[in-house]
């Protein structure tokens, strides 16, 4: 027999948490479903510099942690797991999590967040914490006065680049076409930054580094040509893919899988799901950003829930 539960969050991290925060002090009793990464990709990070109210930092899992534990004080129902399907057609909207459970909602909230591309070498898993990173905005700051590495060509990498030009001595570029795929006003930024190197035609075959972290990646031009370069973080900067398989066959989505939100709301298309974090921000990306549209998402869900008296 389905359970019956007034709100479903699909997904933790910042957003996924904080939504369980506010809507559990609302008493709307809501099931969290952690999913495959409990506390999101902001885990896969050390210390988070940038997060208000921390003046030394605070370790990432640990503030995640805080997050769920603030959460279940509230009364909020946190399980392992994940939901591995959800039929959105119709209201209350029937979930299958990963051991077969059936769960029938009347509000979802789809925290599922998006997960960075990576290049898929072995000694980029390895080092990943330890000098490779996918976000020069939470990360750049541990590299001032160094030198750094970001591989790709479009808008993404550039912009990366250009943040980090601010706060590095040195910054590579590595593209593996001769040209880059970034906008014009990109391109023309990246070229009259002084401290950033393209280096084109070239891919990444190895990351090094020893213990202490990343001290250098190996390189392969197109011409075949080998060579190294001497770096102390190297940074993705080929996208994200937002995890919105689950529920595109009904939520109006872009054309990179980003849900669509109705203007500064949580609303998708289909009355009474409600997307926040990563899963629908292509902009930003940050922790805070996420708690702040895990919060709209529960406010809105309360005001969903109240107005058609359930």
């Amino acid at each position: 027999m389905a359970e019956n539960v007034r709100t479903l969050i699909i997904g933790s991290g910042p957003a996924g948490y904080t939504a369980a925060i506010y809507s559990s002090r609302a008493s709307l009793s809501p099931v969290v479903y952690e999913g495959m990464e409990p506390g999101g990709q902001l885990t896969t990070t050390t210390i988070v510099e940038n997060y208000p109210g921390f003046s030394e930092g605070v370790d990432a899992n640990m503030l995640m942690d805080a997050m769920k534990k603030q959460a279940m004080r509230f009364g909020a129902d946190i399980r392992r797991g994940r939901i591995k399907s959800i039929d959105l057609s119709s209201r209350p909207f029937l979930a299958v999590d990963d051991k077969g459970n059936e769960i029938l909602a009347s509000s979802v909230i789809v925290a599922t967040g998006a997960i960075a591309k990576y290049l898929g070498l072995p000694s980029e898993q390895k080092f990943r914490g330890l000098g490779v990173s996918a976000c020069a905005t939470c990360d750049g700051f541990f590299y001032r006065k160094k030198t750094v590495a970001v591989v790709g060509g479009g808008d993404t990498a550039c912009e990366e680049a250009t943040y980090l030009a601010n706060l590095c001595s040195k910054v590579y570029m590595i593209v593996r076409r001769d040209v880059l795929r970034a906008s014009k006003a990109m391109q023309e930024r990246v070229m009259n930054t002084p401290n950033i190197e393209i280096l084109w035609g070239c891919n990444t075959q190895e990351i090094l580094g020893d213990m202490n972290g990343v001290t250098g990646a190996r390189l392969v031009a197109n011409d075949g040509k080998v060579f190294d370069i001497m770096i102390d973080g190297f940074f993705l900067g080929i996208g994200h893919h937002p995890n919105s398989d689950l529920v595109k066959e009904w939520v109006n989505t872009d054309e990179n899988g980003y849900i669509i939100t109705d203007g500064t709301s949580s609303k998708t298309n289909v009355e009474g799901v409600f997307a926040a974090g990563d899963v629908q921000d292509p902009h930003y990306r940050q922790a805070i950003t996420a708690a702040a549209s895990g919060c709209r998402a529960a406010l809105d869900v309360e005001k969903f829930l109240l107005e058609n008296n359930e």
